[in-house]
């Protein structure tokens, strides 16, 4: 069976706010609408029939069951276009991409959006089993005594709220913990990490400078810019922030690690013949994607190097190493993590401890992350993978020919990456 090739030819997001800063007061589908209509108003969607809209969010309040179709019928498109939630942690944007990609590929849909929100300002609490017990029974209760009975049965600190943690379930570690691990064991120095994310901010702020994003990002809710990049970041200045893990032996700080986010991006999928008939130009793409997992509760240190599985794969089924790539962008979760993977890519030594036949090949740096990474940006979730997909078919786009490789650390061990050409 021939299948059809599956170009990008759209992409928009609203800016990254840091937790509980300007959209501390909204919701997934809040985020995800203004997202949704940013693409639409754009691209002269407005009342398209198209084939699917995909995506989610890692973390969603129980009425957010269907959170993709309900923000489709918020926005300006055909009511009757389908969707689907999906959720793979970090890496949900990106497999939202590949879900929507491979129907077209398959031509099951001829177009469609794949799109990822976060709103962690407003992450649901959790109760104590105690408590949601006494609730469930209290509503069966037909008497107020018997209902007054059953609430006075939890504890008082039953009453409490439960925040999230992060933590992975397996170890009860949080990721920037596994990650503290991670960077002792690869031996990855603060300096190093560090000097990642000054020039992910220089980076980022360069392109705002020369207007790079003024297409891709639709100011929202007040926000015109992501409001984590700092420009006036300096080394010096990251040098002196303490560590915020391992507070005695520890090397990463609120100045190498993401913070909590809210935000969301949408990216616009079509075959060739829709994209054509619609007047849109092809700006990349997706030619090879692959997904993995990784051991991590016996190996603590390697929670987010699954992408190392996934870019060995990818790249034999592409034919491709390494160094065949014009720009390289790579999801900035922590810049021990970063720098960690490209060790093992770039070593023969520690490739083969992974069960590689070798190391895959160098990486410029110069051509990594060029236009500012998540450190810069922030993490969204579920919203990182449109912005990666859609900076670097920019880029193509721009450069008018090429090849962009995307890796993508994920929680629960997995990470995916993704090849983009023009």
């Amino acid at each position: 069976m021939e299948t059809k090739k599956v170009a990008i030819v759209g992409y928009s997001r609203i800016p990254f706010a840091r937790v509980n800063t300007a959209y501390a007061d909204l919701d997934n589908q809040e985020l995800l609408v203004a997202s949704l209509n940013g693409l639409i108003n754009k691209y002269h969607l407005q009342g398209k029939l198209l084939g699917e809209v995909a995506g989610g969010a890692v973390i969603k309040h129980i009425s957010e069951s269907n959170l993709i179709r309900e923000s489709v019928m918020n926005t300006a498109l055909d009511p009757a276009t389908p969707a689907c939630d999906l959720q793979q942690a970090c890496d949900t944007g990106i497999e939202a991409a590949v879900y929507i990609g491979n129907k077209i590929a398959l031509g099951q849909i001829e177009s469609g959006i794949a799109c990822g929100v976060e709103a962690m300002s407003n992450i649901p609490f959790e109760s104590a089993p105690r408590l949601r017990k006494a609730l469930l029974k209290a509503n069966k209760e037909k008497s107020v005594f018997g209902k007054l009975k059953q609430l006075l049965s939890p504890k008082l600190k039953d009453w409490m709220p439960v925040p999230y943690k992060g933590q992975e379930p397996k170890t009860g570690l949080v990721m920037g913990g596994h990650t503290e691990i991670t960077a002792k064991y690869y031996e990855i120095p603060r300096e190093e990490q560090d000097e990642l994310a000054f020039k992910s901010h220089r980076n980022m702020a360069k392109a705002y400078d020369e207007g790079f994003f003024d297409d891709m990002i639709i100011p929202a809710f007040g926000l015109n810019q992501d409001n984590n990049f700092r420009r006036d970041t300096s080394l010096e200045k990251l040098s002196q922030l303490k560590p915020a893990f391992d507070k005695e032996n520890g090397t990463l700080t609120a100045g190498n690690s993401t913070p909590f986010t809210d935000g969301a991006s949408s990216v616009l999928l079509a075959s060739e013949e829709w994209a054509h008939a619609n007047g849109l130009p092809i700006l990349a793409y997706i030619t090879f994607s692959e997904l993995a997992g990784i051991e991590y509760v016996e190996n603590k240190q390697n929670l987010l190097l699954a992408p190392v599985f996934a870019a060995d794969r990818m790249l034999k089924k592409a034919g491709m190493s390494l160094e065949d790539f014009d720009y390289y962008e790579i999801h900035e979760a922590f810049a021990a993590q970063v720098l960690a993977t490209i060790k093992i890519w770039e070593n023969d030594d520690l490739a083969k401890k992974f069960g590689l036949e070798k190391a895959l090949g160098k990486i410029d740096r110069d051509k990594l992350n060029v236009k500012g990474g998540s450190l810069a940006a922030a993490h969204p979730f579920a919203a990182t993978g449109g912005r990666i997909i859609g900076t670097l078919a920019k880029l193509l786009h721009e450069k008018g020919s090429g090849k962009g490789f995307i890796s993508i650390c994920a929680a629960r061990g997995q990470g995916v990456t993704m090849i983009l050409e023009k």
